[in-house]
């Protein structure tokens, strides 16, 4: 890897699995900002029950992230140590054990929609429109759980292609299923949730059967045995997720005490910054890929230099993403909302946003490459410690938040934000330049 030309082979593979998911990984948060866009024009209430929805959404998705993560550092492996109907094998048991959890957890979801949703502390005509939103998208979530699920072992196959077209297709159905929906046929914010699931079960049929035709000679039926070794192995990411959400819960609680035009702001903020974290991951699922390709056919220093390689992206890609934010960050609030009451706060939030793009540029990069080395304890320990430094900051914002100043109120809670996205990145740090995580094989 030190040649030349070993060089520009590992820039090419970077870029072949790199810029189709960066394309996927954009296109997912798309929906959510469609639906953003499209209920904001129904009013802010509806804006503020969809910030207090899509966070339990996303929270009851973001949980089993690992079945996307876990699957491809293991199907990757696997590839990298010459076996591919094993590494096909264990992608079918990802995906069994994606429809079991996600039925289970979709049917939890529908029946617990309000307590959920009431424990936000929001408006009861936002919380109506939250309670409505969730019921509905909570049929999606099988679908969505499979789609994690068969994208991690299209990523381990190292093709990020497959997971690209699905999700563009995906994606513009569901911008015509939602305006039709709710403008056309006057559903409302149930309209924009029907749409999304419709589009959502489409992405995963399509997935499976991608997945299903490269599986000649394997045995499609569930394997118990096998399904619960996989839950089993993805428990440390599990963990680790459980406690990135309890950071993005937390934050939406804090922001939910400070009003509906606020919360409102905070759901726009937090779903372009999310939008922006996935376009970054894109260098971290072709780490996961890599690394985990290249520790299964004992490459470690392939693993190295493609990490020194896509740290040094992440960060420049970050700088330009922040930019493109800092330089729109009074325009971008005009697509989302007609209040002023929501534009101010929103306009100074996004400033913050901004200038932490390039920390999460990194932060994200290394994360991507310690998942597909499958070091999920070491990842799990980490989430928790700091989540426990976050709580202190986000915890002083709720108790000192201006009244009546949402500009400021928002601004300190995306300024404490930022703070655990530097503990987090200082974490990853440390463990990357060690050399614990480096082991090689299956």
């Amino acid at each position: 890897m030190a040649s030349g030309e070993g060089a520009h082979t590992l820039h090419r593979e970077v870029l072949r699995l790199a810029v189709p998911a960066f394309f996927t990984l954009i296109a997912e948060p798309l929906f959510l900002l469609a639906d953003t866009a499209i209920i904001g024009h129904l009013g802010t209430t509806a804006l503020a029950g969809l910030g207090v929805a899509s966070t339990i959404l996303l929270t009851a998705a973001g949980i089993f992230i690992f079945l996307a993560y876990g699957r491809t550092a293991l199907v990757a492996r696997h590839l990298g140590a010459g076996s591919r109907p094993t590494a096909i094998a264990a992608g079918l048991d990802g995906t069994w054990l994606a429809l079991i959890l996600g039925v289970l957890a979709g049917a939890l979801l529908a029946l617990a929609a309000r307590p959920l949703s009431g424990l936000f502390g929001a408006s009861p005509d936002a919380l109506d429109q939250a309670v409505t939103y969730l019921r509905i998208s909570a049929a999606g979530l099988p679908g969505m759980l499979v789609i994690l699920a068969t994208t991690g072992v299209l990523r381990g196959l190292q093709d990020t292609r497959t997971p690209l077209v699905a999700s563009v297709v995906g994606f513009s159905a569901n911008i015509v299923l939602n305006v039709t929906l709710v403008y056309a046929a006057g559903l409302g914010i149930a309209g924009s949730a029907l749409g999304t699931v419709l589009a959502q079960t489409g992405m995963a049929t399509a997935l499976v059967a991608v997945v299903v035709r490269g599986a000649r000679g394997i045995p499609l039926r569930p394997r118990p045995l096998r399904v619960l070794r996989a839950a089993r192995h993805g428990l440390p990411l599990l963990i680790r997720t459980l406690a990135l959400r309890a950071t993005l819960l937390t934050t939406t609680w804090v922001a939910a005490g400070l009003g509906d035009a606020p919360l409102a702001a905070h759901q726009i903020a937090m779903t372009l910054w999310m939008f922006l974290g996935f376009a970054l991951d894109a260098l971290a699922i072709a780490g996961q890929a890599l690394t985990g390709r290249a520790l299964g056919a004992g490459d470690v220093a392939g693993v190295r230099a493609a990490t020194s390689l896509m740290t040094r992206w992440g960060i420049g890609l970050g700088v330009v993403l922040g930019a493109l934010v800092l330089a729109t960050h009074t325009l971008l609030p005009v697509l989302f909302t007609a209040d002023p009451a929501v534009r101010s706060p929103l306009a100074a939030a996004l400033i913050v946003v901004g200038l932490a793009q390039p920390l999460g540029g990194y932060a994200f990069v290394v994360d991507g490459v310690l998942m597909g080395a499958d070091d999920g304890p070491w990842l799990a320990r980490a989430a928790l410690l700091t989540y426990a430094a976050y709580l202190p900051l986000i915890l002083g914002v709720h108790a000192l938040a201006p009244a009546g100043q949402p500009e400021r109120a928002l601004v300190a809670l995306w300024v404490a934000f930022t703070g655990f996205m530097v503990i987090r990145a200082l974490l990853l740090r440390h463990r990357v330049r060690s050399d614990g995580w480096l082991v090689t094989g299956t």
